[in-house]
């Protein structure tokens, strides 16, 4: 699909490749696709120079090449910035092998970390070089050591940005005993007043997390139904310490209510969003709030419950899901990619794109929202999500045009990580 690395010498106006040795420091690599998706746009005749781990140039080729430049030729080709995987939890595997329950109960650390390295190599495989990793459901501060491992290059995987432990309120969350008078370990760090609150958000601040994620509401009324868990000036709270050290307070919620407050009290993102109204979504447009929709962790969780898909009618918790995606879409809402990978397999995390145009997005807006929708409402546009000079040069390449066709995301031929080729 496309040629051996080469070495580009220039004379006068001709361009003579031959075969490169061992790469040198300072070494520039020249990639020349059919195509390049620039994190906006689809754009035709660019090429990329990069340099070390940044992007020198892109665009047509009215640039100087330096000498001694290695050219990858990617014909037939798309190049894009690398995906950023949105909702991920690398050390969680599919509920279809073992129950949310157990692994967080049984599964002992050191093998959840295990799991977690091979999921980090599926997914910098599957063309996504920065995931979003929304907490550690009972593995404590595992991902701290995790990122830490892949920055020192001990295991491949992609960028993490991390939330560590989470916060949920006393009681709210799980894994939960029939026996009240157990208390069983769990999945995120439970607080109760503001003091408590204070005191956590700023110990997995210290610890190493690079967002503070809460639950905003939980199964946790009368009846398991979800409500809200934590008040507007408790995550206020939470949002005011995290914003201070230059982070951000994401939301898990799935009511009216709990998003409405989490909105208020300074939330950047709302992860789910099952339930919600065009009221919701109009106040989440005004305050500059991104949606991450996870659709494909309810398209999975149904499928687990016995579900055929594509034979049995859509159960009524994905029709409603759809019917709340379409008023986002229509607030205009940000949409971030994200999935709940780790419900469902890692490296199976283009699941998510197809479900988002498969619910009514355009393929291009999709390919937008994972890279630099993403990077922007994360806050690190001025490092990935596009390609741009200047940027870091994580870049994919995948056959097709995935802006015609999203699946082609899924034939990734090319990963670069931080000016590394790591497929060819």
């Amino acid at each position: 699909m496309f040629k051996t690395i080469l070495r580009a010498s220039v004379i006068g106006s001709a361009m003579f490749l031959s075969p490169t040795p061992a790469v040198a420091a300072d070494t520039m690599i020249l990639l020349k696709p059919d195509r390049v998706f620039d994190g906006q746009q689809m754009q035709q005749d660019w090429v990329v120079l990069v340099k070390n781990n940044k992007i020198l140039e892109a665009g047509p080729m009215r640039f100087k090449l330096p000498a001694d430049t290695r050219v990858i030729e990617l014909k037939g080709l798309t190049l894009l910035p690398g995906l950023i995987e949105g909702h991920s939890h690398l050390l969680l595997h599919p509920y279809n092998e073992v129950s949310w329950d157990d692994q967080v109960l049984k599964e002992s650390r050191a093998e959840r970390v295990v799991r977690a390295v091979n999921h980090a190599k599926a997914t910098l495989a599957a063309g996504f070089t920065t995931v979003r990793d929304l907490g550690t459901e009972g593995a404590e501060y595992d991902d701290v050591g995790l990122k830490k491992a892949i920055e020192k290059g001990v295991i491949a995987g992609p960028r993490m940005i991390i939330a560590t432990k989470a916060l949920v309120a006393k009681g709210a969350y799980g894994p939960k005993s029939q026996n009240p008078n157990l208390d069983l370990p769990q999945g995120a760090a439970e607080v109760s007043g503001l003091e408590q609150i204070s005191q956590e958000v700023r110990s997995q601040i210290g610890k190493g997390a690079d967002l503070i994620k809460v639950y905003a509401d939980y199964r946790a009324g009368r009846d398991g139904e979800a409500v809200p868990i934590f008040s507007v000036a408790e995550m206020a709270v939470m949002a005011d310490i995290a914003n201070s050290g230059k982070r951000q307070l994401v939301a898990h919620a799935s009511t009216p209510a709990g998003m409405l407050r989490a909105i208020e009290a300074g939330a950047s993102t709302i992860e789910h969003g099952d339930n919600g109204t065009a009221e919701v979504f109009k106040r989440m447009k005004e305050k500059g709030v991104t949606l991450c929709p996870t659709l494909a962790a309810g398209d999975a969780i149904e499928q687990y419950r016995g579900w055929k898909k594509g034979f049995d009618p859509e159960p009524a918790r994905l029709l409603a899901k759809r019917q709340s995606f379409a008023l986002a879409l229509k607030s205009g809402v940000n949409m971030c990619m994200g999935g709940d990978v780790g419900v469902y397999a890692h490296g199976d995390n283009a699941r998510e794109m197809e479900l988002m145009v498969d619910y009514g997005m355009a393929a291009i807006d999709v390919l937008r929202s994972a890279t630099s929708i993403n990077a922007k409402a994360f806050g690190y546009a001025d490092k990935i999500g596009s390609v741009r000079g200047g940027l870091l040069a994580d870049l994919i390449a995948v056959e097709g045009d995935p802006s015609q066709e999203i699946k082609r995301v899924r034939l990734v031929k090319f990963v670069m990580k931080d000016g590394k080729v790591v497929t060819n």
